[in-house]
């Protein structure tokens, strides 16, 4: 089918926010097991992220900022593409530009969660953003 291609990148960015899911309990389940256990009854009980933010180890925090990164301007990425590939337009450089941006935010994914150097990150973000904008653009001159 016709512009179908750029539903590719679309399922790799959902597989790889599985990945980050995995990534992220995978190390967070166990430093949460290292925590002092509370001695009131129900102290543990509601807890939210921001509430590990200052328990857990910055290192662990940072696969969790990122999962949460992934379901922000992502959100964005899967509307156009689907736009995209309704109108036919999902092949050819609009795929290409799609799997840059999945390319991006994997490596994006890998600094944050490992390295997190801000500068760096920053620079990844603001090009996968750039091919967002990209795919914003073609698919408003499509359809406008």
């Amino acid at each position: 089918m016709i512009g179908m291609m750029i539903l590719k990148p679309v399922v790799a960015l959902a597989a790889w926010t599985m990945v980050m899911w995995v990534w992220m309990y995978a190390t967070r389940i166990p430093a949460i097991g290292k925590l002092p256990k509370p001695t009131e009854p129900g102290a543990d009980q509601g807890w939210t992220g921001a509430m590990l933010e200052n328990l857990l180890p910055r290192e662990i925090q940072w696969k969790a900022h990122n999962y949460n990164h992934l379901h922000e301007a992502p959100t964005v990425f899967y509307a156009v593409c689907i736009v995209l590939a309704i109108i036919g337009q999902g092949d050819g450089l609009n795929a290409k530009i799609a799997w840059a941006y999945v390319g991006l935010r994997v490596v994006h994914s890998i600094w944050q969660s490992t390295v997190n150097k801000v500068a760096g990150r920053f620079l990844l973000f603001a090009l996968s953003s750039v091919a967002l904008m990209a795919l914003v653009l073609h698919a408003a001159i499509a359809v406008f």
